[in-house]
């Protein structure tokens, strides 16, 4: 920490050289920066703010201590467009440096003569669980203009189909990435534009170039030579991989160094830190270390394989992003969460009977159908009113209990599971309920669901009876929720009647409730399902 303020002292003339007293960012990952002299410095990877409040947390990553004097540099003012806030501070760029990468655009004056001012548009983050994307299609051409609030293209994120906008005007001069690229990294170049037109033809033949890749998590500093100028004649080397070996890395004897993602993941994946070499800066095991390990002990693993002689037909299917994502959430839930579950039957004869005469309304009024799972929903959200504890999540040092009442609703597509949210389902009238629940599943089919529309849940409900005909079933919890709802069919039942040796039928649906037992203790769920039951069988009081 000493060594990262006493870099930050040193740069705080930058102000000067720059002329912009209001807030400066510096971004640098083998960055030359200028001080008050005109000395420059090239400095191995980090970031920090200076003058700026809002950037406080960045000054908590680590500097590390590559400097390299530079007697003469050619310096130029650009800007960096941070994500979508529309927010630009100045950097320094120099030659034989690259620029930090922003999963956003970055635009900056060219070096390289070849080429006039431009911008590369790298892949966003349009997803908090985004980590790669696919670009669906460009709707717009090479060379057409582009101005603040187009669609440049649509993006396939581990979630839906999302719109990418252009933040300003100017021209599409080179798409790096065409219609149905897949696999994309965050920050990885797709497109470059320009401001001026006669421009356009100039990245006919432009090529990303490796600085301009998006840089990894962290890796450890390579070696500086003594100008740049040698460091550019090097020949570029394929990485070689990084073997894990069981050999505790620490700088004591007592601690393992570890990022907090390296060490999140080993935890999830039950990989004892103490089995792992660490390639980052100082012997610290980096998100790498880990998934090279995972690896080499899925290699490691006896295959299965296929008796001489048999041969078998068969097709592989990709997975899907979405896909993709559900199976690490439910893999990650059903490793970390203690399940428990809890059925109960209900009798749905009067939610039957309310359900026709709210029909009958909504026809007359031209309103949307009113299904079962829209009364659900209803009775689900006030249940949660009655017992908060169960719209609450685990978070490790203390629970956290909300006060919105958000129903997660899931839907099947295609594509795999998603999982729109109806917000406020306490507030809301079962009208209000069934059109934003129609609307909702009708997105997720298409692929056009927006983050905020699935984003945010404390309580999921997912129905297999009324679609499929599923009599029970135990839901898994979609973290960090506490609890789910699965809910199935109603059949008609034979039940005692009022008086002996007679009897009656009634229509009865089973609702079983999974439950965090680290949040919801036993006796709480089933408070929970006695007050969701008394809603169901008595749903006039819904209505109040």
């Amino acid at each position: 920490m000493a060594q990262m303020f006493r870099y930050a002292r040193k740069l705080k003339y930058a102000q000067n050289a720059l002329h912009r007293p209001a807030s400066i960012v510096y971004c640098f990952s083998d960055t030359a920066v200028i001080d008050s002299r005109g000395n420059g410095f090239v400095r191995s990877r980090g970031c920090g703010f200076l003058g700026t409040r809002d950037a406080e947390a960045c000054l908590a990553q680590r500097f590390y201590s590559t400097r390299t004097k530079i007697s003469s540099m050619e310096p130029s003012i650009s800007c960096l467009a941070m994500n979508k806030a529309k927010l630009s501070f100045p950097v320094c760029n120099f030659k034989s440096t690259s620029i930090f990468s922003c999963p956003a655009s970055a635009k900056f004056y060219s070096a390289n003569s070849d080429f006039p001012p431009h911008q590369e548009i790298g892949m966003p983050s349009l997803s908090p669980t985004m980590t790669e994307g696919n670009i669906a299609r460009w709707l717009k051409k090479e060379g057409d203009k582009i101005s603040p609030g187009e669609v440049l293209c649509e993006v396939e994120t581990d979630k839906a189909t999302v719109e990418m906008e252009c933040m300003e005007e100017g021209y599409l001069a080179k798409i790096i990435k065409g219609d149905g690229a897949q696999n994309i990294k965050l920050g990885e170049i797709i497109a470059i534009t320009v401001e001026e037109e006669d421009d356009i033809e100039k990245f006919k033949g432009y090529e990303v170039s490796a600085s301009s890749a998006p840089p990894a998590e962290e890796k450890a500093p390579s070696e500086t030579s003594s100008t740049s100028s040698e460091r550019d004649a090097e020949p570029v080397k394929a990485p070689e991989p990084k073997v894990s070996q069981p050999e505790a890395t620490s700088l004591s004897d007592d601690r393992i160094f570890s990022s907090p993602l390296a060490r999140k993941l080993a935890e999830d994946n039950n990989v004892p830190l103490s089995s792992l070499k660490g390639t980052g800066p100082d012997g610290r095991i980096v998100k790498a270390d880990v998934q090279d390990y995972l690896a080499s002990s899925a290699k490691a693993a006896p295959q299965a394989k296929v008796p001489t002689g048999v041969s078998l037909n068969y097709s592989d299917v990709p997975n899907s992003q979405i896909r993709k994502v559900t199976a690490s959430r439910l893999l990650l839930s059903k490793q970390t969460i203690p399940h428990y579950y809890l059925t109960v039957d209900t009798c749905v004869d009067a939610l039957m009977q309310l359900r026709s005469e709210l029909n009958s309304l909504q026809e007359a009024s031209g309103g949307k159908r009113i299904s079962v799972n829209d009364l659900v929903i209803k009775a689900a959200a006030l249940a949660l009113q009655k017992v908060p504890q169960c719209n609450s999540s685990w978070m490790n040092d203390f629970i956290r209990q909300y006060h919105n009442v958000n129903i997660n609703v899931a839907v099947q597509t295609k594509n795999g599971l998603f999982v729109p949210v109806i917000k406020d389902a306490d507030k809301k009238g079962l009208s209000k309920i069934a059109e934003e629940v129609k609307n909702l599943a009708q997105k997720a089919k298409d692929n056009t669901l927006k983050p905020e529309e699935y984003e945010g849940g404390t309580f999921t409900v997912s129905n297999l009876g009324g679609p499929f005909g599923i009599k029970q079933f135990c839901a898994i919890i979609n973290p960090p929720q506490s609890c789910i709802l699965a809910v199935g069919s109603a059949e008609r039942r034979v039940i005692p009647g009022a008086a002996p040796e007679e009897f009656e039928v009634g229509s009865f649906m089973s609702v079983t409730l999974s439950c965090d037992h680290r949040v919801v203790d036993g006796a709480v769920g089933a408070e929970w399902l006695k007050a969701f039951k008394e809603y169901i069988e008595n749903p006039t009081s819904m209505l109040l």
